[in-house]
């Protein structure tokens, strides 16, 4: 489908969003687990059964985010995508295209690189997942946000419902 038709994300895209956003925000607010684990280990202490546990769940949902993200791409290449608005500067949706590459390139990056370091022992893989990635993914949700709230109480542009209403 060309994306210059289409007007809104469908309905798989639209939850598949939300779902990526809940379990990104919920691995980025818990990611303690982890490095309680991994402390432990360094220390040369037993982990607990609790410490094994929690670190799971959150590789379980890195995973769950890098599967979603696959999903995500190709019904982003099925279903195309909503271009930019006439209302938003050339520099605003130059910056979109920036902060969506963004998003992509960690949806892949952050799930394989924590997997490379809890799985595969790779710990040069873990420095890079829980610093400078985290805190990349942190900057470009509150950049998204903030954009979400100029276009629809500053321009005043429905782009937010393209994402929730559709």
């Amino acid at each position: 489908m060309a994306s210059s038709l289409v007007l809104s994300y469908s309905i798989p895209q639209r939850l598949i969003h939300w779902l990526m956003a809940g379990l990104i925000l919920f691995n980025l607010l818990f990611a303690e687990a982890m490095e309680e684990l991994s402390e432990a280990v360094e220390e040369g202490q037993t982990p607990t059964p609790d410490m094994i546990a929690s670190a799971n769940i959150h590789a379980y949902v890195g995973i769950a985010v890098l599967c979603l993200a696959v999903i995500r791409v190709v019904l982003r290449l099925t279903h195309g995508a909503p271009e930019a608005l006439a209302e938003e500067p050339p520099l605003g949706r130059l910056a979109a295209k920036v902060a969506h590459g963004a998003f992509y390139l960690l949806f892949f990056a952050m799930p394989i690189s924590g997997a490379l370091a809890y799985y595969g022992g790779v710990e040069a893989a873990g420095g890079p997942h829980a610093g400078p990635m985290k805190l990349v993914m942190w900057v470009l949700i509150v950049v998204h946000v903030g954009a979400v709230l100029v276009h629809q109480f500053v321009w005043k542009t429905p782009v937010a419902q393209r994402m929730t209403k559709g």
